[in-house]
């Protein structure tokens, strides 16, 4: 299989697909972080999903960025490296209570509870160190580059508007929701994730129509009588 930039970028737009896919899936069933409850799968398969919707969602956002580069600018670049910073520290915060927190639950039940207040925007009674800045930064970055790049995207104008306007209208809902109770956040949650899917299938659309469209012939330009001067 010949590997080209036009593969590459379809496959960076379903990347974003199933990122989106995987974060509307991680939202159902998902067990409320309210201490003194540590964070407990519900299925085998809840591991691998909430671990890994952050990594198709970058690659499917670099892919989406990279497309239109020329269009976006400065600004475009600076929304990106924002959004991937908090997709990165998310992941990052995610394995710790995905896979950390479980088996520290019996033997540091405070740390674990403190841990869960500060990812629920709650206030710990003790220090986590520098995991509360990895949570509550990557939650900005997440943010406030989900915004910066909903707008640029929206004013180049290449994908889909509605997704990328949607994108930049989510990310707001979810600050001004960073206060509400857990199942609320969760549910504005998914049009971020709504936003993600629009762009992905709107990137890998774009892809397989300029891959399929008809290329004119030379010879046939040459005999062309209307092209003759």
């Amino acid at each position: 299989m010949t590997v080209t930039t036009t593969k590459l970028t379809r496959a960076a737009g379903l990347s974003a697909v199933v990122g989106g896919l995987l974060f509307i899936a991680v939202q159902i069933n998902h067990p409320l972080l309210t201490p003194p409850s540590p964070p407990r799968p519900n299925t085998r398969s809840a591991k691998p999903r909430r671990s890994s919707w952050h990594v198709f969602s970058l690659i499917g956002i670099t892919g989406i960025y990279l497309r239109q580069v020329r269009q976006t600018g400065v600004l475009g670049l600076i929304g990106y490296v924002v959004l991937g910073v908090g997709y990165l520290a998310i992941f990052s915060a995610q394995v710790v209570g995905v896979f950390v927190l479980p088996a520290l639950a019996a033997s540091e039940p405070g740390f674990v509870n403190d841990v869960l207040a500060v990812a629920t925007s709650s206030t710990p009674s003790g220090d986590i160190g520098p995991l509360q800045i990895l949570i509550q930064g990557g939650g900005f970055a997440y943010v406030v580059g989900g915004i910066i790049f909903g707008i640029v995207l929206f004013r180049a104008n290449v994908l889909a508007r509605w997704a990328a306007m949607l994108l930049s209208v989510g990310a707001v809902a979810i600050l001004t929701t960073s206060r509400l109770p857990e199942l609320t956040q969760r549910l504005f949650a998914i049009p971020v994730s709504v936003a993600l899917i629009g762009l992905g299938f709107s990137l890998w659309r774009e892809q397989r129509t300029q891959n399929t469209r008809p290329m004119a012939s030379p010879v046939s330009s040459q005999l062309d009588p209307t092209g003759a001067k």
